[in-house]
């Protein structure tokens, strides 16, 4: 049954076993017992955050929130990224999808470790699935973690997975004014990557509104543009990440 609204819809799995359930809406429920249940989930969410921080924080991994729409070069990024520094960093990824286990095979064909959560239903990852998660990782031997996050600019905007930051990835070939349309998701990132640049002369998008509306909902966002497929802009994104690793001891 959904641990938020009892519907009964499907379950959560890891690599194929089972996980509590990420949101979903009820029909039939008072507004009253909504929110109650709605905060319980979250305050049983946040527990679940602050005990992945404390563990990822011990083994110092840096761990990062990987959302955006579908399609906006989630995967393609973290292939690339993988293959520019797992030479001098040992990183895992943990895939959030619905269903399949399509995008984790790419990430094991570099040579890292990808473990799958299939969210079923659910929109988005939680801290509880994220936890199940880590328990198959070797993270005493990590320095980056990849959690990216199911295709979404909406449900995962609320759920602390117990990472150091969510990185928001807004792609050229969708709508500029995104920030405006989803502001919880941006305002929740400290970076917007603005992927696929090298598409920027043949779609219309405005790149200039674009980081003007993601600065509206966060003005202390940070912006890179890159293209994943081309390596523009993979230096400025590779700094980003190495002055955020923390020291190991």
């Amino acid at each position: 049954m959904c641990g938020v609204c009892g519907c009964g819809d499907e379950h959560a799995s890891l690599n194929g076993s089972p996980l509590a359930p990420a949101h979903a809406h009820a029909s039939g429920l008072s507004q009253t017992r909504m929110v109650l249940i709605e905060q319980d989930v979250m305050n049983k969410n946040n527990q679940f955050a602050m005990a992945n921080r404390d563990l990822l924080g011990v083994h110092q991994v840096l761990t990062l929130n990987l959302v955006s729409s579908p399609g906006a070069g989630k995967t393609t990024l973290l292939t690339r990224t993988i293959a520019e520094l797992r030479e001098s960093l040992h990183i895992a990824v943990i895939e959030g999808d619905q269903q399949t286990e399509f995008d984790a095979e790419r990430i094991r064909a570099t040579g890292v470790e990808a473990v799958q959560i299939n969210t079923g239903k659910g929109c988005h990852l939680d801290a509880h699935m994220v936890g199940h998660a880590l328990e198959r990782l070797p993270l005493p031997e990590l320095d980056i973690l990849f959690i990216e996050n199911v295709g979404n600019l909406v449900c995962p905007a609320g759920f602390d997975l117990g990472e150091a930051a969510k990185v928001a990835i807004l792609s050229v070939t969708e709508g500029e004014d995104k920030p405006l349309k989803y502001p919880d998701i941006f305002h929740a990132s400290q970076l917007m990557l603005i992927n696929k640049i090298d598409l920027a002369p043949y779609v219309d998008f405005d790149v200039d509104k674009a980081q003007e509306y993601a600065r509206r909902v966060n003005p202390n966002m940070e912006i890179i543009h890159l293209s994943a497929k081309t390596g523009a802009g993979m230096e400025q994104w590779r700094q980003w990440l190495q002055q955020r690793l923390p020291g190991k001891s």
